[in-house]
């Protein structure tokens, strides 16, 4: 009966065992050969009394008795009786699996990203990854969330703009989603009241930068009956909170491989909540203490993302910050806007998280008045029939509402301080790539 690796290393087997998994590295020592085995549980050491024929990346299953050896990767080994070679591998591997990723360039990684998907330390990104994802349905499972399933093929954009990708449907011209803002809303609206979704989402945006993909995992929430952004913040910081416990708990070894640490979640909760205009305010005072006091950031750009969390884990003592009331020209034509006093209405109940200098989530508040959304509109140079089902979306009912995405990938690239938000998908698509 087949074990793993990790089973022989903790001690869990005595007897003769059988293991599976694949060559990762060869040290022939003239009379014997150590072999190291890697399975999905992590390495193991083999010892063979005669070289085997073996090449690196050939899928192997051996059978034999675990010995201890304080010199062998966890401190025991396995004495090899029987070999039996199930694939081998051709012996000119155009990627070295079992080499250092911190020496080799992310072209060359996503370029044979078939066989650097098997390196450990990149594979281990992808553990960190999945435990994100099933944190964060956990959360707000128990939060009574309803978990949906929205297509990806959509007549017009949800948003907005131009950034669309065009598909052909039959004898017609589609798009493939942006969000699924429409269809969040339109089940909130439904009586579902709490909705989460993960998938897909695509944005023809030709960017070529270490913080943009075309088509990323999008973690989207949105909730029924609220006051204002503020509910959407609380409901972000638990489900962070949790995510960031889960991997504490669970990927201990994935954090190490990366020298990667998390928030706990009491840094969490004092995350601050930074007004737009104050949030450039803090940027502009801490940049002029910089090597360009003469310069002025204008806006909320990747600098000032930089500065503000950098800011907020000298100030708070976590590099995670919340700004809200954004303008209501930065904002989609859906959001509720607010008014600060001056009559105008012209800032906003949205909000962006911005964590280690990036930012990894918007949300807002939505309108959900028929009439005034009706009044919104030319100020956004739209007209009523520009709108489709949104306006019936409004129409017949909807109560306040509003929600929120977090970026999967780059939450990732965050939590493990990788240098590209490519590194955080397992098939990358951007300008120049779509293959594998």
């Amino acid at each position: 009966m087949r074990v793993l690796a990790k089973d022989i290393l903790e001690g869990k087997v005595t007897g003769e065992a059988e293991v599976s998994g694949w060559v990762h590295r060869i040290r022939d020592m003239g009379g014997i050969t150590f072999v190291i085995l890697r399975d999905r549980s992590g390495i193991l050491q083999l010892v063979f009394e005669k070289k085997p024929d073996l090449t690196l990346e050939s899928v192997i299953s051996v059978k034999g008795t675990p010995a201890a050896n304080e010199k062998a990767p966890g401190g025991t080994e396995l004495r090899v009786s029987g070999l039996e070679v199930l694939s081998k591998a051709a012996p000119e591997l155009p990627f070295q699996v079992n080499g250092d990723v911190s020496k080799t360039g992310l072209e060359s990684i996503l370029d044979n990203r078939l066989l650097s998907l098997r390196n450990p330390k990149i594979r281990s990104i992808f553990n960190i990854q999945a435990t994100i994802v099933e944190a964060f349905a956990g959360f707000l499972r128990n939060q009574d969330f309803t978990e949906i399933k929205t297509s990806k093929l959509v007549s017009t954009g949800t948003e907005g703009g131009t950034n669309l990708f065009q598909v052909e449907y039959f004898d017609d011209k589609i798009c493939l989603a942006q969000s699924p803002q429409f269809y969040k809303e339109t089940l909130v609206a439904a009586g579902m009241e709490r909705v989460f979704e993960i998938g897909q989402v695509y944005r023809a945006e030709k960017h070529d930068t270490p913080r943009h993909l075309n088509e990323y995992v999008s973690l989207d929430v949105e909730v029924g009956f609220i006051e204002s952004e503020k509910d959407l913040i609380e409901l972000e910081k638990g489900v962070l909170a949790h995510i960031f416990a889960e991997l504490e708990r669970k990927n201990k070894k994935d954090l190490d491989a990366w020298n990667a640490t998390v928030p706990s979640a009491d840094a969490v909760a004092k995350a601050p909540t930074v007004p737009y205009d104050e949030c450039l305010s803090i940027v502009n005072a801490e940049a002029a203490k910089g090597k360009n006091p003469g310069g002025r950031i204008f806006d909320i750009n990747p600098e000032a993302e930089r500065i503000i969390c950098e800011w907020s884990l000298k100030e708070n003592g976590v590099d995670l910050v919340f700004v809200n009331q954004f303008p209501r020209r930065h904002r989609p034509f859906y959001t509720y806007p607010l008014d600060l006093g001056d009559g105008k209405a012209s800032s906003t109940m949205s909000f962006d998280a911005i964590f280690r200098g990036l930012e990894i989530t918007s949300g807002s508040r939505r309108h959900h008045d028929y009439q005034a959304f009706l009044e919104a509109l030319p100020r956004f140079g739209l007209k009523t029939e520009d709108m489709g089902g949104y306006l019936e979306l409004l129409k017949y009912g909807c109560p306040p509402h509003g929600g929120f995405a977090i970026g999967c990938e780059r939450l990732t690239q965050k939590v493990l301080g990788l240098t590209s938000v490519k590194e955080a998908s397992l098939f990358p698509r951007d300008r120049k790539r779509v293959a594998p």
